[in-house]
């Protein structure tokens, strides 16, 4: 294939919606059961360790634990979810499927592909992020309706980390690499980045650290809205949750033609 049919960038503003209709159609046979391995994890933690760690340790930050770890497990939902669809299901249809293959001789671009990936795994990361903060609102762990302004940050949260995601994608020889991204990146940012605990417990190196991390950004921003308050320097973390999709797409997709091109 030469270098002319894998330009980095998406063609038009549209054209990634091929690519996104295609999974939807693909993933609605299997919905139920893809929701379910979804929201699995962090319903487990949120009620596990929400109501029995929630007892011993009582109100943290001035409400009660298990209303500050739901606004960790939405933000910490739509990272796994968007970083399991890209590095599995994504991985799948490049190197497996190579769906790519096919779609990439269209009038699709690369760019075209890589952007309808991370769309549809912010999608979905959007979807569980929602149904896990509905359920806080109805166990009357969130406040309604002020929650419903984190939905947007959800879908960046999710693009971000599909964006990541599809870095590790386009360096990873197989499947069997990606346990190194799951244990050594998303675990550690689970519990170092204030989605079950406040960050400000942590060592200050540690704190240094995890304030550099997007999911820090992305609870810092739906944990307050999901108790009805305002988040401190919401512009700065919206921000920075931005960049890190922006640039991660950028260099994903650079590293991807370069593999696709060998």
């Amino acid at each position: 294939m030469s270098d002319s049919r894998l330009p980095v960038w998406p063609r038009n503003a549209w054209n990634w919606g091929a690519v996104w209709r295609r999974n939807f159609l693909a993933w609605k046979r299997l919905a139920f059961a893809s929701m379910v391995g979804s929201l699995a994890d962090p319903m487990m933690y949120l009620f596990g360790l929400g109501l029995g760690l929630g007892a011993m340790v009582g109100r943290v930050d001035g409400t009660s634990y298990i209303a500050f770890l739901a606004g960790g497990m939405v933000a910490s939902s739509a990272m796994l979810t968007a970083s399991f669809e890209t590095i599995y299901a994504s991985f799948s249809r490049m190197h497996v499927q190579r769906n790519w293959d096919a779609i990439l001789h269209t009038r699709l671009t690369l760019g075209d592909v890589v952007l309808g990936e991370v769309v549809w795994a912010g999608s979905k990361a959007l979807l569980s992020g929602t149904a896990i903060m509905l359920v806080s609102a109805v166990m009357g762990y969130s406040a309604w309706p002020a929650m419903l302004f984190s939905l947007p940050i959800i879908a960046i949260t999710g693009l971000a980390f599909a964006a990541l995601a599809m870095i590790v994608v386009a360096v990873s020889p197989s499947y069997d690499y990606f346990v190194f991204y799951q244990t050594l990146v998303l675990t550690p940012m689970l519990f170092f980045c204030g989605g079950v605990f406040p960050i400000a417990r942590l060592p200050h190196g540690f704190r240094q650290v995890a304030d550099l991390l997007p999911l820090t950004h992305a609870v810092a921003l739906i944990r307050p809205l999901m108790l009805g308050r305002v988040p401190d320097e919401g512009w700065w973390h919206a921000g920075s949750l931005c960049v890190y999709a922006l640039c991660a797409f950028l260099l994903s997709t650079a590293l991807l033609r370069r593999r696709l091109m060998r």
